[in-house]
């Protein structure tokens, strides 16, 4: 049922903002306090559940619960208070609502989810922060009852807030068990077991879902799975948890220890306080060794179901209520002693309604001798059938020799087979068929798998697939692919689609092994070393590299015609799959026409040498030198085409003395008549 937020609360004093959350009684807003002027978070509870008793029991034990604490690793609650809304049937209701702290951040849950598991000293953190605000609240009486990742903010700071005490208990009212149609309270993958079946809860089922929490930082997933809470919920009563040092390469084994003591199933068993499971993590932190270095989790789930049978057997037997009690019964004793007083009508009445007294009888007595021999029948087949018992659960720590007793020791006929496969080392657990934990007739076989070490797998060519359909190929084949894939440049490849992976196909790896995708940016490089290959080559090259070139020509007077002189965009530029690609081939030195020089004798040495150089040639001279000399002819000759800036040699002659007079002397001028302006010969 949806409802209709206001835009303030309480006259105005809170602004309601957009939603930032919710869950499964309310939704949460960022809001502003207007008198303070600070950010806050406004939860408000969902209209359909303002009339359901428990949930408002619950909306409100979380305002009392944690207006009493005052911790730096819990989200403070500032304010309550109810306010009439309208649902979406237009129908005012009172909800309530509460004005937190804002923690500008994101929950454990989402940076699990987005980023797997946590290194070691980021759980390490997590967990201290977590753990000191257990160690808080436990000492003012509260418990938490519902500790799980999305329960966990991480502040942009780095800082661990613990929020939710929606289902949170006072120590002193923790045998009360609220269920919400009929289902224990709480998270599935983060139940204690005494949660799990209905008991009373203390500080140490806190430490137990905070065991949980600590396991899947460390390895990215919960330590109990199933297809229904309940599956799960079994598993937190009767199985051990797979150790952590199993399931993530190289991590320290005193992890297992800490974790399954934290998770042991015997509370008795458990860390005591919140500062007891901390030292332990601090002491992993500067490389001490933890108390829980000691504890043994098979040992620990032994007795606490030797301890659970015993309860059992010495509780008292009560009789059923309402048990059949056999009463000699005779109508007719009524009417003794006076028969004589009753008259025949009477007696005949009394006669009647003896006879239907007895047929009453006698009907019931027939009901309870058939129930009678069902009973005898059903006793003799219970007495006929097998006796039960139930399957040890093996793990990867047991060597075979440990899992043969085991099995055997419980009353059971051990067989142990190799799985050829399996992606474990050899010699480890595997399977066994029965499961552990599951009923089957004594005497019948357990049969246990163990690795005969991991099974070689060729790594399959997913080139040019998605990732998804690469990824879902090879994890069917045993691999482990990482959870986000690497971006490469591709020439050939198209965008977001597989370019290779690493190990490369074709490799034989080890079943299980770890596989990295690497997709298409979609981008592409221009390639090195173009300048100076041929057309040919330098086109072969670009298209290689997915690209497109467009040949233009330029003259160059250093590169030979026919070879790049350059390519734009530039070699080394980043460019999308496809682009095209300017390339420049030389056509050698640009061609000219060499100027055509008279060589009759006319053209001296110096006006030919102007002609030549102004056309960007270089001269020569093959005799007389002197700028009077006359040309006489010319090489290249006249109207050739030569490359720009050749050479051109000019083959010369001296003068002819009529020319030199003419040509070097002038007249020495006469005087002049002033008056006439004649000149005197």
């Amino acid at each position: 049922m949806s409802m209709y937020i206001p835009a303030s609360l309480a006259g105005g004093r809170y602004t309601v903002g957009n939603l930032i959350g919710h869950g499964g009684m309310a939704e949460v807003h960022v809001g502003t306090d207007t008198r303070l002027g600070r950010t806050v978070a406004i939860k408000i509870m969902r209209a359909d559940l303002a009339g359901d008793a428990i949930f408002l029991a619950r909306f409100r034990r979380e305002a009392h619960s944690v207006a009493m604490l005052n911790n730096p690793n819990i989200v403070s609650i500032y304010d309550s208070g109810e306010e009439a809304i309208k649902d979406d049937a237009g129908r005012s209701v009172n909800v309530p609502y509460l004005v937190m702290e804002f923690v500008q951040g994101r929950t454990l849950r989402d940076i699990l989810k987005e980023n797997g598991s946590l290194s070691q000293r980021d759980a390490e953190q997590v967990m201290l922060g977590v753990l000191s605000a257990l160690e808080y609240s436990h000492r003012m009486g509260i418990i938490h009852r519902d500790i799980k990742p999305g329960n966990i903010m991480i502040s942009d700071q780095g800082m661990v807030k613990v929020m939710d005490f929606g289902i949170a208990r006072a120590l002193d009212d923790s045998s009360a068990t609220m269920t919400q149609s009929q289902g224990v309270v709480g998270t599935a993958q983060y139940l204690s077991p005494e949660q799990a079946r209905g008991e009373n809860v203390d500080m140490r089922s806190d430490l137990y879902s905070a065991g949980c929490v600590l396991y899947e930082m460390l390895t990215g997933r919960p330590p109990f799975t199933g297809d229904s809470a309940v599956a799960i919920a079994y598993q937190h009563v009767s199985e051990v948890a797979t150790p952590p040092s199993a399931i993530v390469p190289g991590l320290p084994k005193l992890w297992d220890s800490v974790c399954a003591k934290a998770m042991a199933k015997d509370r008795q068993n458990r860390y005591t306080t919140a500062t007891e499971f901390r030292n332990d993590i601090l002491a992993l932190m500067n490389g001490g060794t933890p108390v829980a270095a000691a504890f043994n989790p098979l040992t620990d789930l032994t007795n606490m179901k030797a301890r659970k049978e015993s309860e059992t057997a010495t509780m008292p037997m009560t009789p059923a209520n309402g048990a059949a009690e056999t009463v000699a019964f005779n109508p007719l004793d009524t009417a003794a002693g006076d028969e004589n007083q009753l008259s025949r009508s009477a007696q005949r009445a009394a006669t009647a309604k003896a006879k239907k007294k007895k047929k009453t009888i006698a009907a019931i007595i027939a009901v309870l001798a058939v129930v009678a021999i069902g009973l005898g029948v059903w006793f003799a087949v219970q007495g006929s059938k097998p006796k039960m018992a139930t399957v040890p659960t093996i793990t990867e720590q047991m060597s075979s020799t440990l899992a043969k007793e085991k099995i055997e020791s419980a009353g059971f006929t051990y067989v142990e087979k190799q799985d050829n496969d399996s992606d474990k080392e050899k010699g480890t657990f595997t399977k066994q068929s029965p499961k552990g934990g599951a009923q089957a007739e004594e005497g019948s076989t357990v049969t246990v798998w163990f690795s005969s070490g991991p099974k070689k797998v060729t790594v399959p060519d997913v080139k040019g697939e998605t990732q998804e359909e690469a990824k879902a190929e090879l994890e069917k084949l045993g691999f482990k692919v990482n959870g986000s894939a690497s971006v490469e440049e591709s020439a050939d490849v198209e965008k977001d689609m597989v370019t290779r992976t690493d190990p490369a196909s074709g490799t034989t790896q080890n079943k299980g092994a770890s596989i990295v995708i690497y997709i298409s940016s979609g981008m592409t490089t221009v390639p090195d070393g173009l300048t100076g290959l041929s057309e040919d080559q330098a086109t072969a090259k670009l298209q290689a590299a997915g690209l497109t070139p467009t040949i233009r020509t330029a003259y160059s007077d250093t590169v030979a015609a026919g070879m790049v002189l350059r390519v734009d965009p530039g070699s080394g530029t980043k460019v999308d799959q496809g682009s095209s690609v300017t390339m420049y081939v030389s056509q050698g030195k640009e061609k000219v026409t060499v100027p055509s020089i008279d060589t009759s004798g006319s053209t001296t040495l110096s006006s030919a040498t102007q002609q030549l150089t102004a056309a960007g040639f270089k001269v020569s001279v093959s005799g007389d030198k002197s700028d009077n000399a006359v040309v006489t002819g010319i090489n290249p000759a006249g109207g050739t085409q030569v490359d720009k800036g050749a050479t051109i040699t000019l083959t010369t002659k001296a003068p002819s003395t009529s020319s030199t007079e003419n040509s070097t002397e002038s007249p020495s001028p006469t005087p002049t008549d002033t008056a006439s302006g004649e000149t005197s010969q």
